[in-house]
């Protein structure tokens, strides 16, 4: 018995070090009757989203809004980017989990499922998404209850990158736009990264690349130099709060690095965590007694940014 429980061991680290090996999940479908739950799926598009190749659930970029407990909203916002090396999305670790985390602290939080680089949408594509999240919520604030200016986004590896990119090249409102949700600005007011994939655009394959994962090395000078968040920051770029792991397998720490010395020479306010030991992709924590305190630093964080108030409404 235990022979066998030990080979099961062994198949599934295999599994969990594949890489971008993994079944396909099923996606967040809009209109699906979750309100008892306190959750609701929309589309980002009433209609084809931008680029759009066709009319499946892969095409079609949604947000799942997760509500706070009745009575306990505290006005603030967070969109939620989960990672999977834009090949599928880790919508449970860090989409899910997450979610909870800033709901159980009066936040409403929304889940970005993003369109995808393994369904042949290259960068920038998956920005687009970003941005109109960003825009939804600040457009229909109201409807959510929150601030406009209290709204948060937070990615993890891929979805760091992500995040980091909708932060550093925003789009403004249009105020003469048709659309209501074109009439505000794309830009978040704060940022949170985990063990973000800063260096995603590289022809360096000595480790994890973007271009050599979707066949497009011919382009990637191109697209580094279009879609590195580290070349971006400016002094509007959001405050930030990052943490990584100094021996991350998958996603040095020299890339976190980078975009947080870009952000203190932009003279942006910038918070940053390296824990000595992690895994990529330990999500909210892993039961390591030091890594784990990186939630409890970010709410810290988040309370000296006014995103937590002392009295939630």
């Amino acid at each position: 018995m235990r022979r066998i429980v030990a080979v099961w061991a062994v198949l599934a680290m295999a599994c969990v070090g594949a890489g971008f090996a993994q079944p396909k999940e099923p996606c967040a479908t809009a209109g699906e009757n979750n309100a008892w739950l306190g959750i609701e799926t929309i589309r980002l598009w009433q209609g084809d989203a931008p680029q759009a190749k066709g009319s499946a659930c892969e095409d079609i970029p949604t947000l799942t809004i997760v509500r706070p407990q009745q009575g306990h909203g505290n006005g603030s916002a967070v969109v939620v980017l989960p990672g999977g090396g834009y090949a599928h999305l880790a919508a449970n670790l860090e989409g899910r989990q997450v979610a909870d985390w800033f709901t159980s602290r009066g936040f409403t939080a929304f889940i970005l499922q993003y369109r995808l680089s393994s369904h042949g949408y290259l960068l920038p594509v998956p920005l687009l998404d970003a941005r109109r999240a960003v825009q939804t919520v600040r457009a229909r604030a109201a409807d959510y209850k929150i601030d406009a200016n209290r709204i948060a986004i937070i990615g993890f590896s891929a979805g760091g990158h992500l995040a980091a990119l909708a932060s550093v090249q925003p789009v403004p409102g249009d105020a003469a736009a048709a659309d209501p949700v074109e009439r505000v600005s794309s830009r978040p007011n704060y940022l949170v990264l985990g063990y973000p994939w800063i260096g995603a655009i590289s022809s360096d394959t000595s480790h994890l690349s973007y271009c050599k994962e979707f066949n497009v090395m011919d382009q990637c000078e191109a697209l580094r130099a279009a879609y590195s968040p580290d070349l971006f920051v400016t002094k509007d770029t959001p405050p930030t709060f990052w943490y990584h792991t100094a021996d991350d397998g998958l996603v040095p720490v020299e890339q976190g690095l980078r975009f947080y010395e870009a952000l203190l020479k932009a003279g942006v306010p910038a918070e940053g965590h390296v824990f000595a030991h992690g895994q990529h992709g330990t999500g909210l924590g892993t039961g390591d007694p030091s890594l784990d305190q990186w939630p409890e630093l970010l709410e810290t964080w988040l309370r000296k940014q006014g995103m937590i108030p002392a009295v939630i409404k």
